[in-house]
């Protein structure tokens, strides 16, 4: 575990002119890119494969598993439809939101949750979908409702902490009807809240437990608590509680963006979504500058079901821009 604090070790410019708060909305959102598409191609690899492929450290964007070079998946591709609803629509507007996950899961990613595509792919209502498959199922706790969250945890941040964590829970419960699923996403936002605005996400974990549903608290602390390690959890990190508790270790008990997402790579099983996670919270707190070059420049999203569209790197840090330019700075009324 590191000494300092990784607010104390940001490389971000001065806030005079809010220049640190954009450089960390646009580290949050390419970050949390960058860690999908590092860890996409060690998916269901085990612990140390990161290191075991760039012993000396400098990790490459080096593709395969079906996937190429910078390739995002599911994870970035559902955070810019995220993102894309709230500007379009002008806020939170559910029906739409759900309305664009389908017409992506139509179009045959090449990667989608089990759970996720069961519930897009239902023919049920959007605001029934979820729930009826959690009450056949009773399973619905996966890491989905992270992995598509640091649009949103942008857009929601100037809420304050009620705000933004009532609307990453409603936005979870899209396509995730077990309550944990919604309680990951609001503490994932919150932390990335703490950072934008120059805080220690770390310092603050105790204080947004008390903001989490008390039937949920427990288990949350547990995998939050500074002793906690990824070799404790109870299940594969498909699952959200380690797939966050991880992302909080890897920024814990590293000193660099670069470091936080090998850590997190190196944990093995679901790493592009365990990475994507970090990267988000990691970019949060460094900022974009943190990012390396050689990450960012073949970066690139393809979006199945939306003709031959591909985001690039650029796209990703207007996108950023945008949502932080609209963010929420009241709690955020439009819940369609």
């Amino acid at each position: 575990m590191t000494s300092t604090s990784p607010v104390d070790r940001a490389p971000c410019p001065d806030d005079r002119d809010g220049a640190a708060r954009k450089a960390r909305a646009v580290g949050a959102v390419v970050g949390s890119a960058v860690g999908d598409a590092l860890g996409a191609p060690f998916e269901f690899g085990a612990p140390g494969v990161y290191t075991s492929r760039f012993p000396d450290g400098a990790g490459a964007m080096c593709g395969g598993g079906g996937w190429d070079p910078g390739e995002a998946t599911d994870d970035t591709q559902m955070a810019v439809l995220v993102g894309e609803s709230l500007l379009e629509k002008g806020g939170l507007d559910l029906p739409d939101m759900f309305a664009r996950f389908r017409r992506w899961a139509a179009g045959e990613p090449k990667d989608i949750g089990l759970q996720t595509e069961a519930v897009l792919t239902s023919g049920d209502p959007w605001d029934l979908a979820a729930a009826l498959h959690f009450q056949v199922n009773d399973r619905a706790a996966g890491n989905g409702s992270l992995m598509r969250a640091a649009t949103s945890a942008i857009h929601f941040a100037r809420a304050g902490r009620t705000g933004t964590m009532d609307a990453a829970r409603r936005i979870a419960a899209l396509t995730h009807g077990d309550r944990a699923a919604w309680e990951g996403a609001a503490v994932q936002h919150e932390l990335v809240r703490v950072a934008l605005e120059g805080g220690d996400p770390l310092a603050a974990v105790q204080d947004v437990l008390a903001a989490v549903h008390e039937d949920h608290r427990a288990r949350w602390a547990t995998v939050l608590s500074p002793r906690w390690h990824p070799g404790e959890a109870t299940e594969f990190n498909g699952a959200v509680w380690p797939c966050l508790g991880t992302a909080v270790w890897a920024l814990r008990t590293t000193t660099t963006f670069e470091d936080a997402l090998a850590a997190a790579v190196d944990a093995g099983g679901d790493t592009d979504t365990v990475a994507a996670v970090t990267g988000g919270l990691a970019g949060a707190v460094y900022g974009i500058g943190a990012v390396p070059e050689r990450w960012t420049r073949p970066l690139h999203v393809p979006l199945p079901g939306y003709g031959d569209r591909v985001l690039r790197t650029d796209d990703l840090v207007s996108l950023a821009l945008r949502l932080d330019g609209s963010a929420e700075s009241h709690h955020p009324k439009n819940y369609t």
